[in-house]
């Protein structure tokens, strides 16, 4: 039985085919440039990015067409290995990197992009802390994140693993053949809300369903279908149910411009 939570490594040997897909990773790059592009509302040139488990760096690549700066992290040696060898740009750095012990300065980026790893860390409370730590005073960190009440867990497509005791959970993983542990931790819309306590909290969930088109979200929900109007159903009257989040945290400040 797995009696802590240690570092997850080698993710991308875990899910390869996540992690090296190149087109699908691309396109939730597109989600994340048209969120910031929409809320920035400015040179995407001027702002410095530090992307929290960057894997294969396949987004962190794509996002370095549009961000003046781009810093990949990931504790995935190989992952970072696979990125530092393909993608290579002057804007672009890819580091070995734990996200629970930034080594960054305070007050450093503009932009942090943590794409659904609050689950992957031993400690995501310690997460959020670091990165609001190394965000600039008004710099947003795009937070894509899973809703542990959900019926099928995204990462092993397994019906109802993730509400499971986690005793249960890991059973069923052997059980099924998908692994010895179930590692990831996911949290429900209320543990997700307190997690992001400290950051002011701009929600995009509900625009992206509304007009996946604008936001190049139609990989995920297609603007007129069976699966679009349930999808709006969820949002606006059980929010709670949806299978994931999109929000930007803003670290607070006194001043009121968006950014320094």
């Amino acid at each position: 039985m797995l009696k802590s939570r240690k570092y997850q490594h080698n993710f991308s040997k875990i899910l390869p085919e996540a992690m090296f897909d190149r087109e699908s990773r691309e396109r939730k790059a597109q989600t994340m440039v048209a969120v910031l592009s929409d809320y920035l509302r400015s040179d995407l040139k001027s702002f410095s990015v530090l992307d929290i488990g960057s894997s294969t760096g396949i987004i962190a690549n794509y996002l370095s067409k549009y961000f003046g700066k781009v810093i990949g992290i990931d504790i995935d040696t190989p992952a970072i290995k696979y990125a530092k060898d393909n993608f290579i740009k002057e804007n672009l750095v890819f580091e070995i990197g734990d996200s629970i012990n930034l080594n960054f300065p305070q007050n450093m980026f503009d932009v942090v992009i943590c794409a659904h790893v609050y689950e992957h860390v031993p400690d995501a409370d310690r997460l959020m802390t670091e990165i609001h730590g190394v965000l600039k005073p008004g710099g947003v960190c795009y937070f894509s994140a899973g809703n542990r009440l959900t019926v099928k867990e995204p990462h092993y497509n397994l019906p109802f693993l993730s509400v499971m005791p986690r005793s249960f959970a890991h059973r069923y993983m052997r059980i099924t053949g998908k692994g010895k542990f179930y590692y990831e931790k996911h949290l429900s819309y209320w543990g997700l809300k307190r997690l992001v306590r400290n950051f002011e909290r701009i929600d995009y969930t509900k625009r992206i369903i509304e007009n996946p088109d604008l936001f190049h979200a139609d990989y995920m929900i297609k603007h007129g279908t069976m699966k679009s109007a349930f999808a709006r159903l969820i949002v606006n009257y059980a929010y709670w149910m949806c299978p994931s989040f999109i929000w930007l945290l803003r670290k607070k400040c006194d001043l009121p411009n968006r950014l320094l």
